[in-house]
C-alpha cells in the first residue's frame, strides 16, 4: 500500500497493531482523525495516555480499576459470600452487563495452556486461594470460566485446589453457553441465565 505521506504511514501501521483492525481500516481511521478538528485527535491520544499511566488492577480482584480497590470490591451492597471466577476482565463486563449477578469477582488473568506455556502460577491463583482462608466470608465460588478445552481444564485445577474447603459450595455456570464459546460473546439473556441456573460443579 503506497501513501502520500510518510507520517500517515506511520500512523497507519501504529492503528493496523489493533486487534481487528487491517491496513484499510486503519488507513480510513488514520483520514478520519486528520479530516475532524485536531482537538478531539488530541483528547483521543491524552485519554489512551491516560488509560495506559492511570489505569491500575484491583489489588483483591485483578479487576481494572481507576484506584487501588475497584467499584465492585468496594461496593459494600455486593453479595460478598459469592465470588465469580472469571479468566479475563472481559468476562467481567459481560457478566456485570446481565444485571444477573451481585457477588464479588476474581479474574484469573487468563486460563492453563500448556500449549502456550501458561501454567497455575502464571495466573492469579495463589490470591484466590488466599481469598479463601478460613475466616472469608465466601462461601460459594462460581466457575464462570468459557467451556474451552483449556477453560475446562483451569476449571477443574481450581476445583481440586479448592476441594479441602469443606464448608465452600462450587458451582458452574448452566450450559446455555455453548461448549467451546467463550463468554464475553454469548448474548446477555443467554449469560445471565447461565449464572441464575448455575449447578453444582461436576453436574452441569
Amino acid at each position: 500500500m503506497e501513501f502520500p505521506s510518510k507520517l500517515i504511514e506511520n500512523a497507519v501501521e501504529e492503528l493496523a497493531k489493533l486487534p481487528g483492525v487491517g491496513k484499510k481500516t486503519a488507513l480510513r481511521l488514520a483520514l478520519h482523525l486528520l479530516k475532524h478538528e485536531s482537538e478531539d485527535t488530541f483528547l483521543l491520544a491524552e485519554s489512551l495516555v491516560k488509560m495506559r499511566t492511570e489505569v491500575k488492577h484491583c489489588k483483591q480482584c485483578h479487576n481494572i480499576s481507576d484506584t487501588e480497590v475497584c467499584g465492585i470490591c468496594s461496593n459494600p451492597l455486593r453479595d460478598r459470600s459469592l465470588l465469580c471466577v472469571v479468566s479475563d476482565i472481559r468476562d467481567v463486563i459481560a457478566i456485570e452487563n446481565t444485571a444477573q449477578y451481585k457477588g464479588l469477582y476474581h479474574v484469573l488473568g487468563g486460563v492453563i495452556s500448556p500449549l502456550e506455556g501458561v501454567g497455575p502460577s502464571d495466573l492469579h491463583i495463589d490470591s484466590l486461594l488466599e481469598r479463601l482462608l478460613p475466616n472469608t466470608e465466601v462461601k460459594e465460588v462460581l466457575m464462570a470460566i468459557s467451556p474451552t478445552m483449556e477453560g475446562d481444564t483451569t476449571a477443574f485445577y481450581l476445583t481440586r485446589k479448592l476441594r479441602d474447603h469443606q464448608n465452600l459450595k462450587i458451582t458452574t455456570i448452566a450450559r446455555g453457553v455453548p461448549v467451546g464459546g467463550e463468554l464475553e460473546y454469548t448474548d446477555e439473556i443467554t449469560l445471565g441465565r447461565s449464572i441464575v441456573e448455575r449447578t453444582a460443579y461436576g453436574r452441569a
